[in-house]
């Protein structure tokens, strides 16, 4: 299996640690949208990472979708019965993860409003909604991380993880590491595992 996407992507972090964790092999091909675009064209020609080609050369994008496979894999692998779909501890899991890509996917916003358009052209009303969209996300996870955390290293705590560490780096003018506390620790957490650190986000 070949990811393809640079660690600076949330996303693509996301599943190359996944992808750790669950002890899959797979070659990594640090590709950017931006300054190697015919090289991930060539692969994928929607031009969206993180790109996972698959051992049969099939083509598979989008985080969640990826590491749905992913996990059916290693289960099928270790033949691993899946828990059933209306188990709580699962259904809190889901629920956390939406959450926190819910907020990876507003600071990826502000990133691009911000570096992406001329400053003349951009809109702060949209700035302000997606910040509030953003916190919003943020708050609701934090309060449910109080009650009960997952794992760090399960596929909702890598998510959380990979979200909050790219939120602080990226915009930490939009919010303080203080704010939401659970979310720092469990991340905090999390970026000292060997396989979080063996996958850094400047990688």
């Amino acid at each position: 299996m070949i990811l393809i996407g640079m660690l600076d992507s949330p996303y693509v972090r996301r599943v190359a640690i996944g992808m750790k964790v669950l002890g899959l092999e797979h070659e990594h091909r640090p590709l950017s949208v931006f300054s190697d675009v015919d090289q991930v064209q060539a692969i994928n020609p929607a031009v969206k990472v993180p790109t996972l080609v698959t051992g049969d050369g099939q083509v598979l994008m989008d985080s969640t979708l990826i590491l749905a496979y992913l996990e059916e894999l290693a289960m099928h692998a270790h033949r691993i019965r899946p828990e059933p779909e209306t188990d709580p501890a699962r259904l809190r899991a889901l629920c956390q993860t939406s959450y926190a890509l819910a907020a990876c996917d507003k600071a990826v916003q502000i990133v691009y409003e911000r570096r992406l358009r001329p400053q003349e052209k951009q809109h702060q009303p949209w700035l302000d909604r997606v910040q509030l969209q953003l916190h919003g996300a943020w708050r609701q996870l934090d309060a449910s991380l109080r009650e009960e955390a997952p794992d760090c290293l399960s596929i909702a705590g890598i998510t959380i993880a990979v979200a909050w560490s790219f939120a602080q780096q990226m915009v930490p003018e939009v919010m303080a590491a203080g704010d939401y506390p659970a979310v720092a620790a469990l991340t905090a957490l999390a970026e000292r595992q060997p396989v979080f650190l063996a996958t850094p986000m400047a990688g």
